[in-house]
Order: C-alpha cells, then sequence, then structure tokens
C-alpha cells in the first residue's frame, strides 16, 4: 500500500463514520421501528382472522414479498412524481424498507403467536382474562422470546440492505464511500473500507443479540407452572 493510498483510507474513515451515525444508522433504526409495529398489526389481522383484513394482508404479504427492494423504491422515488406525489430520497427509503421489511416480519411475528399452546389461552379465558389480557400477559412475552432471533437477524441484514438507498440518492456510508472512491479513483480500496465498518457494526450488533438472547431464556417449568396462579390472583 503507498502513501497516497493510505492517506486516502485515513482521511476517508472519519467522513465514512460521521455518515454511519448521521445517516445509515438514524435510516436503520427509523426502519426497523417501523417495520416491528407494521409487522405486529398485520399479524394480529391474521390471527385475528377477519376475513376481509385477512385476504389483505395477505396479498400485501405476498406483493411485498414477491418484488425486489430496489423496485420498490425505485417505484415511490422515481414512479410517484408522475402521479403527483413527490418525496425526498430519504422518507422514500424508510417507506419502501418498512413496508417490505414488515411483510416478512409479520409472518415471523404470526408464527411466533400460533406457536403459543392453545392450553394457554384458554386457560387465560378459564380463570377470567379478557383477549387483550390473556395477548399481553401470556401470548406476546412468550411469541416475543421465539421471534427475538430472527428479528434481531433482521435488524443486522438491515444494517447492510441499508446500503440500497445510494441507488435513490440517500446519502448514507455506502453513497459516502462511492463519493470518495470517484473522486480519487481507488473503489477497491475506499469500499473494502467501507465493508470494514459494516462488519464491525453488524459484529457489535451479533454480540449484542447473544446477550439479548441469553437474558430471554426460558423459565424453568417451575416458574411456569406458577405463571396461571399468579394471573389469577391478578384478577381477584
Amino acid at each position: 500500500m503507498n502513501e497516497r493510498l493510505l492517506g486516502i483510507l485515513v482521511n476517508s474513515f472519519p467522513r465514512l463514520l460521521l455518515y454511519l451515525f448521521k445517516v445509515t444508522i438514524p435510516l436503520t433504526v427509523s426502519i426497523f421501528t417501523i417495520s416491528v409495529i407494521l409487522a405486529f398489526i398485520l399479524a394480529l389481522i391474521q390471527v385475528l382472522d377477519i376475513r376481509v383484513l385477512k385476504t389483505l394482508t395477505r396479498i400485501y404479504v405476498w406483493v411485498f414479498r414477491g418484488t425486489p427492494l430496489i423496485v420498490q423504491m425505485y417505484i415511490i422515488f422515481y414512479g410517484l412524481p408522475s402521479l403527483g406525489i413527490s418525496l425526498n430520497a430519504f422518507p422514500s427509503a424508510v417507506i419502501a424498507f418498512s413496508m417490505n421489511y414488515a411483510a416478512y416480519m409479520s409472518e415471523t411475528i404470526r408464527a411466533a403467536i400460533q406457536s403459543v399452546p392453545q392450553g394457554q389461552i384458554e386457560a387465560g379465558y378459564m380463570i377470567g382474562l379478557t383477549y387483550g389480557q390473556i395477548m399481553r400477559r401470556i401470548v406476546i412475552p412468550q411469541a416475543a422470546r421465539v421471534a427475538f432471533p430472527t428479528m434481531f437477524g433482521s435488524l443486522i441484514g438491515l444494517t447492510k440492505d441499508s446500503s440500497l438507498a445510494a441507488s435513490i440518492t440517500v446519502v448514507e456510508m455506502f453513497k459516502t464511500a462511492q463519493q470518495i472512491a470517484s473522486k480519487y479513483f481507488e473503489p477497491f480500496a475506499l469500499y473494502c473500507e467501507a465493508a470494514v465498518i459494516y462488519l464491525m457494526l453488524n459484529t457489535v450488533l451479533t454480540l449484542l443479540q447473544a446477550f439479548l438472547e441469553r437474558k430471554l431464556t426460558w423459565k424453568q417449568p417451575k416458574e411456569e407452572s406458577e405463571k396461571i396462579p399468579a394471573l389469577q390472583a391478578d384478577t381477584e
């Protein structure tokens, strides 16, 4: 590595980090938060089995899982202006990513909710709990443990996929690397530098996932057996 290239990498590193924290991470957090909320609503609609809404939800999931994310971004950012709807690049990316990821996450959440034994739900009704109380105290805590690894995996994937937002002119970390590479004509080194930063970020997230999974380990059978009587006491 010559002195010129080393200088370029050293000087570009703070700028890449700046856009990582300034744009990439806020973009990722915004998308993930909206996706989880929307996915939970979609999953709940399917679990409640309201025929018309369930059909619409299935169509939504089918469309957004069956078409490429980058096409969805192009439709929102480049296509909607022809219909008189113009959005900036950042909100366009948030909308496209959120709707796409919500389609996948909703299936994860739905499966996790349906994995809770029906007997526990029936036991909740027998002790006088309402449907909302059953969901909040029995179903959702258990479903969260089941869904957590996959959902956190989606977050890790999202930190990498967020680089696709550069295709609609969102100036996040990868777009910044492209701009620097076009200025100094060193694409290989600068893209490798961006890749290392993504790797560092996702390594931290992977370690965080492992830590949180240990905290969310299933309770011992004795503790679970005491759960329903405790709930019954709360309702009296």
